[in-house]
């Protein structure tokens, strides 16, 4: 593994732990703002920064960003994905030891889930991280992220269907890899100075999914419950980067059929850990369905 791959993974790292305390720290200020109205999307969305736990979530998440931006520029998008998403299991730990959360035993089976899949994934990456793998069609790369915006607009219309915030958050996810996904290919033409990547036609493009993904993430938490909101947001950004490195960038799959099964389980393990975190809808409506045992307060003598 080549020093710059590796300095790549020391920033995917940081930025699971950055995102998710960003996540938090925002779902407690949307919580705190009026809703946001779809009919008003940007009036609205602009009255969360009233907050100030939503405005120290968006500075957390901005410098999140940046490193996720350094770490998509050194290493390749699957393995930097994989180590995202493998710390989605500080989740849990964050939300409940830290911001007070109380989350269910599902709560935590399914996201252990998840990042469990997900390390399964980074262990069939063979291959992959002698280089960045940048290289890219644009033919591909609109195909693929215009599909997961497009999807991204479906799963926000059936968001009535599931429990409340569920939709929104596959919603901002699958925009949000859409980014990523747009984010790895500019870094193709970081050789073209800075006025050439930002002239450069994916500039606009990602400015636009982020905006769009930070006002549908913004309503998901305000909707729904953090740590299932969250889950599903970041298994739905991490499944559709993580794809995208053979489809996209030309990443090597596993020559051996047993490898390649391994990723697929993996894949279909992160699905599945992502439909079993949220909670019943009757569990967003006051019930919980499946609570941890109380903590036992320590009596002293």
């Amino acid at each position: 593994m080549s020093f710059s791959v590796q300095l790549g993974l020391l920033f995917a790292l940081a930025t699971a732990f950055t995102s998710i305390l960003g996540f938090l720290l925002k779902h407690r200020g949307a919580g705190q703002a009026p809703p946001i109205e779809a009919r008003r999307p940007i009036r609205t969305s602009l009255a969360l920064f009233r907050a100030r736990d939503y405005t120290i979530g968006i500075i957390v998440a901005t410098g999140s960003w940046g490193l996720h931006v350094a770490a998509l520029a050194l290493a390749p998008i699957s393995l930097v994905q994989s180590v995202i998403a493998g710390g989605l299991v500080l989740l849990t730990v964050i939300a409940d030891r830290l911001f007070g959360f109380q989350v269910t035993r599902r709560e935590w089976i399914g996201v252990a889930l998840t990042a469990a899949g997900l390390a399964f994934l980074a262990a069939t990456m063979n291959g992959t991280a002698d280089e960045a793998h940048s290289d890219y069609e644009a033919a591909v790369l609109a195909a693929y992220a215009g599909g997961a915006f497009l999807l991204g607009v479906v799963a926000a219309l059936n968001d009535g269907r599931l429990a409340p915030g569920i939709g929104l958050a596959a919603s901002a996810g699958l925009i949000w890899g859409a980014s990523d996904v747009s984010i790895k290919a500019l870094s193709d033409h970081t050789g073209e100075g800075f006025v050439g990547v930002m002239t450069h036609p994916l500039a606009p493009w990602i400015a636009l999914l982020s905006a769009v993904g930070l006002v549908v993430s913004a309503k998901s938490l305000q909707d729904g419950k953090a740590v299932p909101v969250i889950a599903v947001t970041s298994a739905a950004a991490n499944v559709c980067t993580i794809a995208s490195g053979p489809i996209v960038f030309g990443e090597p799959m596993p020559d051996e059929p047993l490898a390649l099964a391994v990723r697929v389980l993996a894949f279909a393990l992160v699905i599945g850990a992502a439909a079993l975190t949220p909670p019943p809808i009757r569990a967003a409506e006051g019930e919980d369905p499946d609570p941890l045992p109380p903590r036992v307060a320590h009596e002293t003598v």
